[in-house]
């Protein structure tokens, strides 16, 4: 059965608008879960020198290391040298996420950790990055990669952040950074 070849992923991740929408990505998303040796494809889309389409690629990545974290193996030096040196925001909160979600090496483990901290040391942080930094920090702390006491600190920092939702969820962590 013959099928149309497919556009390239940084076309479809361009198209469908620019309201915050994920537009066309879904496309991306099956033909990658279908084919993973386009894995790369997307991941390359991560770097385009459009947000929309770095935040659809980041998105569907991300979606499929949550599905299959050793997809993201390949990958991990280009996240650590690359993409943690991006200020987008969609970027970040989801690279919290990824770290979560893949097994780490012991290197990669104090660069996640200490790339983690960084992004919640005062409150001028985007409100998504704080909450899926923390949750993902509060789970290292969790598996004894980090401890309560150098988290301590950084949540507290977060119950002043201009957002009610993260005063509510540092306030939260706290109290299970007791209890861990």
């Amino acid at each position: 059965m013959y099928t149309e070849p497919m556009e390239p992923f940084k076309e479809i991740l361009a198209a469908g608008g620019h309201a915050n929408s994920l537009g066309r990505s879904g496309e991306v998303l099956e033909a990658v879960r279908t084919d993973n040796t386009k894995m790369d494809e997307l991941f390359e889309c991560i770097s385009h020198e459009d947000a929309w389409v770095r935040m659809r690629a980041i998105d569907t990545f991300e979606k499929l290391v949550n599905e299959k974290p050793e997809l993201a193996g390949p990958y991990l030096d280009a996240i650590f040298t690359k993409l943690t040196k991006s200020d987008q925001p969609s970027i970040q909160w989801h690279l919290a996420q990824i770290f979560n979600e893949v097994t780490l090496n012991d290197d990669q483990q104090k660069q996640a950790v200490l790339w983690l901290k960084q992004r919640i040391k005062t409150t001028d942080v985007d409100w998504i990055v704080s909450a899926n930094t923390m949750k993902t920090l509060l789970s290292f702390c969790k598996k004894g990669i980090v401890s309560d006491d150098e988290l301590r600190p950084l949540f507290e920092t977060q119950t002043a952040h201009d957002s009610k939702s993260i005063r509510k969820k540092a306030t939260g962590f706290l109290q299970e950074l007791k209890s861990a």
